[in-house]
């Protein structure tokens, strides 16, 4: 069993916050729905929790209303291509807001960084003006483009 598990708070779209988030990364799947009863905070019925898994960490959306989301707390995601950084740029910025250096809201609130693998070994280059190239450059993108950071660095 996972010993900590992320739990996002929302007022009442824990399903349909779940079922998008599992819909957008390969292997996952929601594991598990409860219901408030009587004397809960929601009709009897109501989901009150979801239980997901995104490539084998789980998560659980919780209906405990408000949605507080800040960019305090943030979900990165390390992606391998640049196919894979448009493709979760493109679902998770839909109906969100995106924002400078490869972080974004989703349409729910929570932040995102999509991430491309090859950044942190451009920024740490071994010849600090290549990598205050690739900084500047990054401080300039939203999404994150991997040829132009790689290009940054010659």
């Amino acid at each position: 069993m996972q010993k900590i598990i992320p739990v996002l708070w929302f007022s009442d779209r824990a399903e349909e916050a779940a079922n998008f988030y599992a819909s957008i990364f390969p292997d996952s799947k929601i594991t598990d729905l409860s219901h408030f009863g009587e004397g809960g905070l929601r009709a009897k019925g109501t989901v009150m929790t979801a239980t997901l898994e995104i490539h084998g960490q789980r998560f659980m959306t919780l209906n405990g209303g408000g949605e507080p989301f800040s960019q305090a707390v943030s979900f990165m995601v390390n992606c391998e291509t640049q196919e894979e950084v448009d493709r979760l740029w493109q679902k998770l910025s839909e109906g969100g807001v995106e924002q400078p250096c490869g972080w974004l809201k989703d349409k729910f609130g929570v932040s995102w960084q999509i991430i491309p693998i090859a950044l942190s070994r451009l920024l740490g280059h071994k010849d600090p003006e290549k990598a205050k190239r690739v900084m500047t450059a990054m401080l300039k993108m939203k999404k994150l483009e991997i040829a132009e950071l790689e290009e940054a660095a010659e």
